[in-house]
């Protein structure tokens, strides 16, 4: 997943996108290092955060066009 580059590119820290997602930084991590995926919910979350398409952080495109 796109998530830790998409974190970094804007600078903030896990424990900032864990607070700002009512989220715990560990899952953060996780999602990061590939030991765990995150559900549908927190896609959703992920992806309206970042103003990114859910098909953008699964890494099934390089297009990161957001439809609200």
């Amino acid at each position: 997943m796109r998530l830790k580059n998409l974190r970094k590119e804007r600078g903030i820290t896990q424990l900032q996108l864990a607070l700002a997602l009512n989220l715990n930084q560990n899952a953060i991590s996780r999602y990061e290092n590939g030991t765990r995926e995150a559900d549908y919910h927190t896609l959703i979350l992920l992806a309206d955060y970042f103003k990114v398409s859910i098909d953008y952080l699964l890494e099934r495109t390089d297009n990161p066009t957001y439809f609200p």
